[in-house]
């Protein structure tokens, strides 16, 4: 993935522990469960073969400013956001065999029908990643067993 400063790199770190995707301002989550297609398998991939995504998920697909859901078994939620993590457009309940994209997108989220909403997402917030708010990091937790 490009070198430049981007809100994903804290997935990118092997040991970033758990993360979650949030809107910033904002204490509750987007999707508390992140899977990266950063690469060129991962990304052509993307949820073909897939019957469904569960609740709190997020396939965040990055570099990509196009998508398509040619041979998808369910409708999706697509948000398009910029290198700093702002939202660009947000496409909810996108049914099989259609193509959606924004200009100036870095990365594209893509989760089950409706969860953006229920998120409210809106176009111009700014998405980051942040720790639950229940992780103790793991250094903290051996200090604890002594």
């Amino acid at each position: 993935m490009s070198r430049r400063p981007h809100f994903l790199q804290p997935l990118l770190k092997r040991s970033a522990g758990p993360l979650v995707l949030r809107i910033e301002g904002r204490p509750e989550p987007v999707a508390t469960t992140l899977e990266g297609a950063f690469d060129s398998a991962t990304r052509k991939k993307g949820l073909l073969g897939r019957d469904g995504l569960p609740a709190g998920t997020a396939l965040i697909i990055a570099p990509c400013n196009l998508v398509h859901t040619f041979a998808m078994h369910f409708p999706i939620d697509l948000i398009f956001a910029a290198r700093d993590g702002r939202v660009l457009k947000i496409k909810p309940a996108v049914p099989a065999r259609r193509i959606a994209g924004a200009w100036g997108a870095f990365a594209t989220i893509e989760m089950a029908a409706g969860s953006a909403g229920r998120a409210d997402v809106k176009v111009g917030d700014r998405l980051m990643l942040d720790t639950p708010p229940d992780h103790v990091p793991r250094d903290a937790r051996a200090a604890s067993t002594r």
